[in-house]
């Protein structure tokens, strides 16, 4: 084989692995992405729940019932039966047990317990989303008792003393401006704001960046500049949650009428994906890429 056709396979066989990696990647990620939500989700939030949920059918309820021949126990057991029943346990029950002084009670309690758990691992698939359902319930009323004014009043007193605690002071304030500025809170009009998409001449004059607002600029920064600038978060590609903030005069850049996801996924995409309304040539009403 020649240089020339070794040179050709070379260049062929990187081309197309390549395009290869360029269409399984995302799916890879993407799926790679859910499963480990999900998996902090059920680990972090639901699994305690459901811990919960069974502690609260154990304390409220007789089931799971016992068999009889269990549950007639005597309140004192013989040699022989503490034997028979110790050899059940093993590991953290078999000390419990044992410190409970052989208590029959514990061993009727903990017999629920275990019928409990393999009860839930037969139907684990539906049993398993109760803390998830539990939490996002939970969330829905804590954010509804906080629209009243008792609610904001608390909620705000229980921040300051937060603010307070060494350590946790010097993290809750950076995480909660990001979280209001993300998802509102009582910064709504801030995150309208930053679905305001602009583009901006940016490393330098004649190179176009696209930038998010996200508010107005320092008070020292406009008054020295002497007219109106914004704050601009220019994100990187393909990583949009990394990038540069710079301070721009509102009157040298240009908004455009994009929303906030196209605006990402043309980063993400390095610019391969331009929104419906920008695609030149593409006579749409700019209005429907907001719709």
């Amino acid at each position: 084989m020649t240089d020339a056709k070794k040179k050709s396979a070379g260049s062929n066989f990187r081309k197309f692995f390549l395009r290869g990696l360029a269409i399984v990647l995302p799916s890879v990620l993407t799926i790679g992405i859910l499963i480990w939500a999900y998996n902090f989700v059920q680990v972090k939030i639901a699994s305690p729940i459901n811990k919960g949920v069974k502690r609260l059918i154990l304390a409220t309820s007789p089931w799971p019932e016992l068999p009889s021949e269990v549950m007639s126990l005597p309140d004192k057991l013989s040699e022989q039966q503490r034997k028979e029943l110790s050899a059940e346990l093993s590991g953290q029950a078999k000390k419990a047990w044992e410190a409970k002084a052989y208590s029959t009670q514990w061993f009727l309690d903990y017999k629920r317990k275990v019928e409990l758990e393999q009860w839930w691992k037969r139907y684990a698939i539906g049993l398993d989303l109760i803390g998830l359902v539990v939490a996002v319930v939970l969330i829905y009323i804590l954010g509804a008792s906080l629209g009243s004014l008792i609610g904001r009043r608390l909620y705000h007193r229980g921040e300051e003393l937060v603010a307070k605690v060494p350590l946790i002071r010097q993290v809750y304030p950076s995480v909660k401006q990001v979280t209001d500025f993300l998802f509102g809170g009582a910064e709504q009009e801030k995150r309208m704001q930053f679905n305001q998409v602009v583009a901006v001449e940016y490393p330098r004059k004649g190179l176009w960046s696209i930038g998010l607002v996200t508010g107005d600029t320092m008070r020292d920064i406009q008054e020295r500049v002497g007219v109106p600038c914004l704050t601009v978060f220019v994100p990187s590609s393909p990583t949009p949650f990394t990038g540069y903030v710079i301070t721009v005069p509102k009157g040298e850049t240009i908004e455009l009428p994009v929303t906030f996801e196209q605006a990402l996924r043309f980063s993400i995409s390095g610019g391969v994906i331009i929104p419906p309304s920008q695609v030149i040539g593409n006579k749409a009403d700019p209005q429907d890429a907001l719709a």
